[in-house]
């Protein structure tokens, strides 16, 4: 039977500067192929016969598009035509032109508007700066995730329910999977994690597998994921 790789997007796209520091990063159809190639690393090598591929699945949201105003200066801004999401929507494009590659969108949602970027606030509590000196820049409009980690548990239960695969590859950093992984073993599953070349807790192996990242990410460093950095790709 084949195997089935599940991508958290906003995980690997965080990853591949590590993975790949030479891959340009600005370019959505490089960045879609580079995830393309990491994710089909597993099906061969590792000591294994090759396997064939049912499915890449990536999750993701949808680029920001709405517009605000900008919390110092109070400029109008129209976030859809940020490079950011100019960017995230070329990608998403670039990745459903992939051959075998389901992408799977999530929605945003709304925390409170602007937020002082954790930097500057320590700045501000240690009197480095002061409120006057505070400029656009020092925010960030907060914004979440929403029914990413649904999507990846709905997906690894209808596999696993159905036995269209007998191996799901994870490539992901945190937990989140782990009610998602003990459903899929039960049913007789192989479930590896592939954390992209960063260190994860010990106590995950207890979910798994197996733990192993793509050849390109074993070749390279390892730094712990910052959770600030986490969606400045």
């Amino acid at each position: 039977m084949p195997t089935a790789i599940l991508i958290d997007g906003g995980f690997a796209l965080h990853r591949l500067r590590h993975v790949d520091p030479k891959l340009d990063r600005h370019d959505p159809a490089a960045v879609a192929t580079a995830l393309s190639r990491m994710a089909r690393d597993h099906l061969h090598g590792f000591g294994a016969p090759t396997r064939e591929l049912y499915r890449i699945f990536f999750y993701d949201c949808p680029p920001l598009t709405k517009k605000a105003h900008l919390p110092v200066s109070g400029r109008p801004i129209d976030f859809a035509r940020s490079p950011q999401s100019r960017f995230r929507a070329a990608l998403h494009d670039a990745l459903r032109c992939q051959r075998k590659m389901a992408l799977r969108l999530g929605h945003l949602t709304e925390h409170g508007g602007w937020l002082l970027r954790p930097e500057r606030q320590r700045a501000l509590l240690r009197g480095a700066v002061t409120w006057d000196a505070l400029t656009d820049e020092d925010f960030h409009y907060d914004v979440r995730q929403k029914g990413v980690d649904m999507r990846i548990g709905v997906d690894i239960a209808s596999l696993a329910y159905k036995k269209q695969v007998d191996q799901i590859v994870l490539v992901a950093g945190d937990a989140d999977f782990v009610p998602a992984a003990k459903l899929a073993r039960r049913e007789g599953i192989d479930v590896i994690l592939d954390p992209m070349g960063q260190g994860i807790d010990p106590a995950l192996n207890e979910h798994i597998d197996g733990l192993r990242s793509s050849r390109r990410a074993r070749l390279s460093a390892a730094p712990a994921l910052d959770a600030s950095d986490a969606s400045t790709f």
